[in-house]
């Protein structure tokens, strides 16, 4: 009895114990186009791009269990890549693979509810946003203004331009005090894009194994 009253404060916190496993089942696709279609398979722990001079995102708004969410872990691989490219300059910023976390104060958060699209999202003025990117003729660490997002976003380069596997394993309390200060809000969604269409380039590619904590 003494177990389980010691451990009911930490259940009713909301907090997660360990790190939690998402699936990609369920997703939904933002295109940017009626023209451009990015192909995606979705399955429980693997999302597949195929993106042929095209760009879109694929998204999952997230529910109050997640909003205390400080961590994440993913792997990613890329067969087919499009060129280094300047991602601070909206119109020529072509790169491979973006994840995206959306941060919404918590009084916001339950305000919208989890309904709608990604594009409410990031649009919302209250929203902040962490990119992680694989691409770009930049430096891994590298922390960007988003050409897109303006003072709500920020592109943080993982990977450069290229191809190959890799595992990333992120902070994003510790990444979101760098980039906007303070204390990171509830994390309301996830995102991911592939963007081809600015050098009429070819993307082959996927993320597994996401997981947050």
């Amino acid at each position: 009895m003494r177990l389980l009253t010691l451990a009911l404060p930490i259940l009713l916190s909301g907090a997660p114990l360990a790190a939690e496993p998402i699936s990609f089942e369920g997703w939904s696709e933002q295109r940017f186009s009626l023209f451009q279609k990015v192909d995606y398979g979705f399955s429980s722990r693997r999302l597949s791009v195929s993106s042929d001079d095209s760009a879109s995102m694929a998204y999952r708004r997230l529910s109050a269990q997640f909003w205390d969410v400080r961590s994440a872990n993913w792997s990613w691989a890329v067969s087919e890549g499009v060129p280094a490219t300047d991602l601070t300059l909206k119109g020529g910023d072509d790169r491979n693979l973006s994840l995206y976390f959306v941060f919404m104060p918590e009084a916001e958060a339950q305000r919208i509810g989890d309904g709608g699209s990604i594009r409410s999202l990031l649009d919302n003025e209250q929203a902040r946003v962490l990119v992680y990117v694989w691409g770009g003729a930049h430096r891994r660490g590298d922390v960007l203004a988003s050409p897109y997002l303006g003072p709500r976003g920020k592109t943080i380069i993982r990977r450069p331009s290229g191809t190959g596997s890799f595992s990333e394993s992120v902070d994003l309390a510790d990444d979101y005090a760098q980039a906007f200060g303070g204390a990171a809000g509830a994390l309301v969604g996830l995102a991911v894009s592939a963007d081809s269409d600015d050098t009429n380039s070819t993307i082959r590619g996927e993320i597994s194994g996401l997981s947050i904590n």
